[in-house]
């Protein structure tokens, strides 16, 4: 890891949080989206969760001078539900900066994920993952269940794909 350190986050990551969502997604996510769609969807997906920084499961990583440059977690909890199913997690607004992609720092928090999900004696891992993710998740064993789309509000479903991984780790 030496570059950047993992740790849980806090109520008081919300600012750096929303600001690395803003920063990630709004790069990463044009050209898999139009326009249109984004530019109503961004600011509903770019806000750091309250529940998900309290939970105890999500994480930052930053750099040796204190830069947020990934974050990530898990809940039981489904998102949008907040219902549970025995032995199932779910994968939860995960983000590195453009700058950082490719260099370790969602696989550290996706590992750190799987550890503490094994741990707690779940089996099944899924994910709402966006287009453009797909193919971290995939590199980190999941497998594609179908394309989805997440309801935003009333009026707004982002396309994204549902995504299974069967056994934490291993």
């Amino acid at each position: 890891m030496g570059e950047f350190t993992l740790r849980v986050a806090t109520a008081h990551d919300e600012v750096v949080v929303s600001s690395l969502l803003e920063a990630s997604y709004t790069d990463l996510l044009r050209g898999h989206y139009s326009a249109e769609l984004l530019s109503a969807a961004l600011p509903l997906m770019t806000k750091a969760n309250s529940r998900l920084l309290a939970s105890g499961t999500y994480y930052i990583a930053q750099t040796t001078d204190g830069r947020t440059i990934g974050c990530g977690g898990w809940t039981q909890e489904q998102p949008g539900t907040g219902e549970t199913a025995n032995g199932l997690a779910h994968i939860r607004h995960f983000a590195t900066h453009p700058k950082w992609i490719k260099r370790g720092v969602g696989k550290t928090i996706i590992s750190r994920c799987l550890i503490d999900i094994k741990e707690r004696g779940i089996s099944a891992i899924e994910c709402y993952s966006t287009l453009n993710g797909e193919v971290f998740y995939r590199a980190v064993g999941f497998e594609i269940v179908r394309p989805i789309k997440v309801p935003l509000t009333t009026k707004i479903g982002f396309p994204a794909i549902l995504m299974i991984r069967e056994s934490p780790i291993g």
